[in-house]
């Protein structure tokens, strides 16, 4: 058995990890959604939205987890307490969807308004991806603290997973606009979609407890 072959399903687990991750944060109702729809609902610049926005995600995780790496370096006391403390925060992720399960919303994105160009179209993307605080939070500090856990040769299909993740939410919201604005205009389909994601978010906290911290 040749190396490849013996550590492949060790990169389909990191990769599906970091997917996983990535989908189940990225996934819900927020200003950069709606933004994403809205422009894929006008068919305006839908490319240039999908690429900047799923670029920006794989540039603060590829950050984040980097950065994350190097932070907790030979530590493992750290390294401990961040996957406790990612376990904590993907368990109460995991309760708000439930909570959002029971009462859903919905995701609303008007088509009306008139064209913009193309720098400001980017513009506004920068400041929904940007400016929110949240990006840095889920991003940044969790995805970048779980993904800088996993082994140096694994932690670019973690990235990669997540990063991937990313790009077809975006993909999916703009050029599926018109299929997806009226299923998501329906409070049952944002149910079972937080409820797939809080049995997501609860069973990777318990991986991450039994793997860093049990």
């Amino acid at each position: 058995m040749t190396t490849s072959t013996a550590i492949a399903p060790f990169v389909s687990a990191v990769f599906a990890q970091g997917y996983a991750l990535g989908l189940g944060l990225i996934v819900a109702i927020g200003s950069q959604n709606a933004f994403v729809l809205r422009q894929g609902l006008r068919r305006e610049h839908v490319g240039l939205v999908v690429l900047f926005c799923a670029l920006a995600d794989a540039a603060l995780l590829t950050a984040g987890v980097m950065g994350m790496a190097q932070a907790l370096g030979d530590s493992p006391r750290l390294a401990r307490l961040l996957a406790l403390a990612g376990a904590v925060f993907l368990a109460v992720y995991g309760w708000q969807a439930l909570r959002r399960a029971q009462q859903p919303g919905q995701l609303n994105a008007s088509d009306s308004g008139a064209g913009m160009g193309r720098g400001a179209v980017l513009a506004q993307a920068a400041a929904f991806t940007l400016l929110n605080p949240h990006v840095y939070l889920d991003t940044v500090l969790l995805v970048g603290g779980i993904g800088a856990q996993q082994p140096a040769v694994m932690r670019g299909w973690f990235i990669a997973g997540a990063s991937f993740a990313s790009l077809c939410w975006f993909m999916l919201l703009g050029f599926g606009s018109r299929w997806l604005a009226p299923w998501f205009a329906r409070p049952a389909a944002w149910r079972i979609l937080d409820g797939v994601i809080s049995v997501t978010m609860f069973v990777m906290a318990a991986l991450l407890l039994l793997r860093h911290v049990f």
